[in-house]
């Protein structure tokens, strides 16, 4: 079992920028894709961004790139997500998740693990 823990989200002014941690338990985090996820109010989650077990690989949605970028530490077992530019619009409870296979990730039901959400509130 691998317990996911966000962490840095806060409120911040449009066009702020916030970085986001998300800390995993146990031994094989190295080979686990991850991704980060948002639900906005009143909106189904979506997709963000995902990363490859070795970094090597990352994907973004449309609406981020350019100002998002995720990386991880493996010798930390920790995902990044640094938000720049950050628009109103990007308020929302953020998730990270891990997926056992490796290979880069952009559906929910692709991953098997979640944590608790980070809320992240960006004022016009």
């Amino acid at each position: 079992q691998v317990q996911l823990v966000e962490s840095g989200g806060g409120l911040v002014q449009a066009g702020g920028s916030l970085r986001l941690s998300c800390a995993a338990s146990g031994r094989t985090f190295s080979s686990y894709a991850m991704g980060w996820f948002r639900q906005a109010p009143g909106k189904e989650r979506e997709f963000v961004t995902a990363i490859s077990w070795s970094g090597g690989n990352t994907h973004y949605a449309d609406s981020v790139k350019g100002r998002f970028t995720i990386s991880r530490d493996n010798a930390k077992n920790t995902v990044y997500l640094q938000m720049n530019s950050l628009k109103p619009e990007d308020t929302a409870v953020y998730y990270c998740a891990a997926s056992r296979v490796g290979a880069l990730k952009m559906y929910q039901f692709e991953y098997d693990y979640w944590g608790q959400g980070t809320q992240v509130t960006v004022a016009s």
